[in-house]
């Protein structure tokens, strides 16, 4: 700045009262319309709601099979006016690849980039085990659509943020016990359980499970993700004189066990966690694919509701290849995911904002809900965060490559 352009600025006037009035009202003016146009931008603005599942490999089915779940009751939510007064809901998605650490970045980058409202979890249990304690530090409500570890909601946290419309460990292992004795008439119980934390939870309610009654296994067997031959494993069931088979694995390890036994020659009843039917199970495993019973929270094989016959018409108008029901599987993966959205579009609800520890407790507060698995009355609580109990659980098995419901006796496929 020159000389005389200072000295000019040095000896102007100070601005008098009535400009700096002016001024200062059109400060206040301009603040006014930022925070108003602030205002409508911020209630017209996206609730994004976080999906972290294997959405590639073996069990690409099974998330496939989430976010359509997901999206149904998206599109259902946001054409009936969104949540918290018009906001619509957007899905994000990340590919654990069942990874537990690529599951963590993922969900990193779901809660500090992309500022997710609820956080969805996937398929594995080791994944979701290790997202819950991130979930919980930052105050993100967890919500499990899938995965079974018991300890994924019953994890300790005070206040805990972890969710679950699923099943649950403990209580599949129960479940486990009575349909191999009601269907099999098992007296003997082996048990071949994958090398991994959703295993070891698995082992630890199956024993429970068996001491309830008086029992103890057989044997217990463990196989890595990556076997490709289990035969010792089994071989040594069958010494111990197993007359059936409990099975915790998703799908490519558990169909290894079943063509195993087909090289040993071995036909033995086999009652499954539910991982065989999060993908190419029957493809993998072979034509014994049908002698395997495997838990399931839902079929669409059975009396239709109200909400079921909405959701089937909805699924075959927005996916092409869901001509009938037959083609909508997994079932639970549709079923779990599209219930947990909707009951957490009624915790934002209730909650009145995006704050985190808001929507927890707005999960509490949800007192009815007539959903696709059934009807929900406070479904969640801070003793318990799991929605679904024993008496949702039914039993399925491959049928020409459908998954159909099996009878409690003999396990012939239902009459439906």
């Amino acid at each position: 700045m020159s000389p005389r352009r200072t000295a000019h600025t040095a000896a102007r006037p100070a601005s008098s009262p009535r400009r700096q009035w002016f001024k200062a009202s059109a400060v206040a003016i301009a603040l006014t319309a930022a925070a108003l146009s602030c205002g409508v931008a911020y209630a017209a603005d996206t609730i994004k709601i976080g999906l972290v599942t294997a959405l590639s490999g073996q069990s690409a089915r099974a998330g496939e099979a989430l976010t359509r779940g997901m999206t149904i009751a998206i599109d259902e939510i946001n054409a009936s006016g969104g949540v918290l007064g018009g906001r619509k809901l957007e899905l994000v998605r990340r590919d654990d690849e069942g990874n537990p650490a690529k599951g963590v970045l993922a969900a990193r980058e779901l809660i500090y980039k992309d500022k997710v409202a609820v956080l969805f979890g996937g398929l594995d249990t080791p994944v979701s085990m290790a997202i819950v304690p991130l979930a919980n530090h930052e105050k993100v409500p967890f919500m499990d659509p899938w995965a079974a570890g018991t300890q994924i909601t019953h994890n300790g946290a005070k206040p805990n943020y972890a969710f679950r419309v699923s099943a649950v460990d403990e209580l599949v292992d129960v479940a486990m016990v009575a349909h191999a004795q009601q269907a099999f008439g098992a007296k003997k119980l082996g048990l071949i359980l994958v090398n991994n934390p959703w295993g070891q939870s698995n082992e630890k309610g199956i024993v429970a499970a068996l001491a309830a009654k008086g029992m103890k296994p057989a044997g217990i067997e463990k196989f890595e993700a990556t076997d490709v031959d289990v035969t010792p494993q089994l071989g040594r069931l069958k010494a111990a004189g197993a007359d059936t088979l409990l099975m915790v694995g998703n799908v490519g390890p558990s169909a290894q066990v079943v063509k195993s036994l087909d090289r040993m020659g071995w036909q033995v009843p086999i009652v499954s966690h539910w991982g065989p039917a999060g993908g190419r199970f029957t493809e993998l495993a072979g034509p014994n694919a049908k002698n395997v019973h495997f838990v399931q929270t839902y079929s669409f094989f059975g009396a239709n509701t109200p909400v079921s016959t909405r959701v089937v018409a909805e699924l075959k108008a927005k996916y092409p290849d869901i001509k009938s029901t037959d083609d909508i599987t997994p079932a639970v993966g549709v079923a779990n995911a599209y219930d947990a959205m909707r009951l957490s579009a009624l915790a934002i609800d209730k909650a009145g904002s995006t704050d985190g520890d808001a929507i927890r407790k707005g999960y509490y507060a949800i007192d009815r809900y007539d959903g696709l698995i059934k009807t929900y009355v406070h479904p969640f609580s801070e003793q318990q965060p799991d929605a679904l109990s024993a008496s949702d659980y039914v039993w399925a098995q491959f049928i020409d490559n459908r998954i159909v419901p099996v009878s409690a006796a003999g396990g012939q496929m239902a009459s439906k």
